[in-house]
């Protein structure tokens, strides 16, 4: 049956300059997947409803045969030996991968099980995709030689960067921690950022072949200024960014529109204020 219905929809065609706007539904987002090889499926991180999404989402997509390796930002990239080691040691057993690979506590990995389960259950491959706190903080206070070798540097320009890119990423940190941010504190704090983007993309890149989707933050897919910002022209031409975003009080969006292919509006989390939050706590 879900053949079938697969073979009704019609793809969407994914601009490269403006962005499409998706009904939140499985079937909707699905047509956007579906034709990509490389799928970076975005998040706000403690919003119960889009995760389930996404993974409706991958489940209808993998059950119709797509086989694409699923990289995340919740694995560090150092934990890639635990996860392999777990899976030979306890083939499907869920938990017990999450326990041996997980380094942070402040994941809330309820809701990332499914996704994880979904991976072992159809013995797909399990990427860990981010760099890790303790080195996001290495290259944010030392600089890039911190993680990064010479050769990697001059590939990516990473001491030729354009201002605007940097603004732009600067920007983005600031509002992220609701303009608190002493302004000589955001260089730094955007360099560790564009760090963790380099390694998503290094990460993904060896399952370009068969299909990757990266699960992480809206931040981190941004095609502007996130991961697709550290791939070849050519490698971009095979990626669809996702951004799912929640609405506003006043109905707007929470994140630019523009820095995604497509978009997928979600209702707001219930959530404490963040702001207040971290205002009490930089005190």
């Amino acid at each position: 049956m879900l053949q079938a219905l697969l073979g009704l929809l019609t793809a969407v065609a994914v601009p490269t300059a403006a962005a499409v706007e998706l009904d939140p539904s499985p079937t909707s987002i699905l047509q956007a997947v579906q034709s990509h090889r490389v799928v970076l499926l975005g998040e706000v991180h403690d919003n119960a409803a889009q995760h389930a999404l996404r993974a409706a989402v991958l489940r209808q997509w993998i059950v119709a045969g797509a086989r694409p390796a699923i990289a995340f930002e919740q694995f560090d990239r150092e934990r890639q030996s635990d996860i392999d080691r777990a899976r030979r040691e306890r083939p499907k057993d869920v938990d017990y991968l999450i326990a041996q690979a997980k380094s942070d506590p402040g994941w809330q990995w309820e809701y990332y099980r499914p996704l994880v389960a979904l991976a072992l259950e159809y013995d797909l491959p399990i990427v860990a995709a981010n760099l890790s706190r303790g080195d996001a903080m290495r290259v944010a206070i030392e600089g890039w030689p911190a993680i990064f070798d010479p050769a990697t540097r001059r590939e990516l320009r990473l001491d030729a960067l354009p201002a605007d890119f940097r603004r732009k990423h600067e920007t983005a940190i600031a509002i992220g921690h609701c303009n608190l941010l002493p302004a000589d504190a955001l260089p730094a704090r955007a360099r560790a950022q564009m760090a963790r983007d380099i390694v998503m993309a290094q990460s993904i890149r060896p399952y370009f072949g068969r299909g990757v989707v990266l699960l992480a933050g809206n931040g981190h897919v941004r095609r502007d200024i996130g991961v697709p910002f550290w791939l070849t022209a050519s490698e971009r031409q095979s990626i669809v960014s996702i951004g799912m975003l929640e609405r506003e009080d006043d109905g707007s969006e929470s994140e630019s529109t523009a820095a995604f292919n497509v978009n997928v509006i979600t209702e707001r989390a219930e959530r404490a204020d963040p702001c207040k939050d971290l205002t009490q706590r930089i005190r």
